[in-house]
């Protein structure tokens, strides 16, 4: 199958928090192969870093469980649920939010923990990562959200 994983990406600033969307080409969501798998996961994480590196320069630790979230909520779309239809970060007071769409109106399940099987832990690494994570069913597929605890520059206001 041919898919490219490029897509385009936008970048809008709103008030209190700032969001950075990317949405792949709307071409085939056929499985991707390892190599574009990869370059897809990677892609998304440089996203994800340039817009920490803004939102929450301070976050050191919390940066890396934000990155290791939109890493495997991304992974999973991309293998597990037909593809990603879009992708969103939001800064907000003291959270970052990771939104990832997929093609897939089955949610996210959490595998038996099986030492002779590889993977199987990105769901609950996200939850365990997460103070919150939701799982909306959409007609055409549905959105994961989950939202990490990590110092940002985003203020309450009021």
């Amino acid at each position: 199958m041919n898919r490219s994983a490029q897509g385009t990406v936008g970048i809008s600033k709103t008030e209190p928090s700032e969001t950075v969307l990317v949405h792949p080409t709307e071409q085939d969501r056929g499985p991707l192969d390892d190599d574009r798998d990869l370059r897809a996961v990677r892609q998304v994480r440089g996203v994800a870093h340039g817009f920490l590196a803004a939102a929450a320069p301070e976050g050191e630790e919390a940066v890396d469980a934000v990155l290791l979230v939109v890493s495997e909520l991304f992974t999973n779309a991309v293998r597990h649920a037909g593809g990603v239809t879009g992708f969103r970060l939001e800064a907000g007071p003291g959270t970052v939010t990771v939104a990832v769409h997929d093609a897939s109106t089955v949610p996210p399940l959490s595998l038996p923990l099986d030492a002779t099987r590889p993977g199987g832990l990105g769901w609950r690494l996200v939850q365990e990562l997460s103070v919150d994570v939701r799982v909306e069913i959409h007609a055409v597929g549905k959105s994961v959200t989950a939202v990490v605890q990590c110092p940002t520059g985003v203020r309450l206001q009021g």
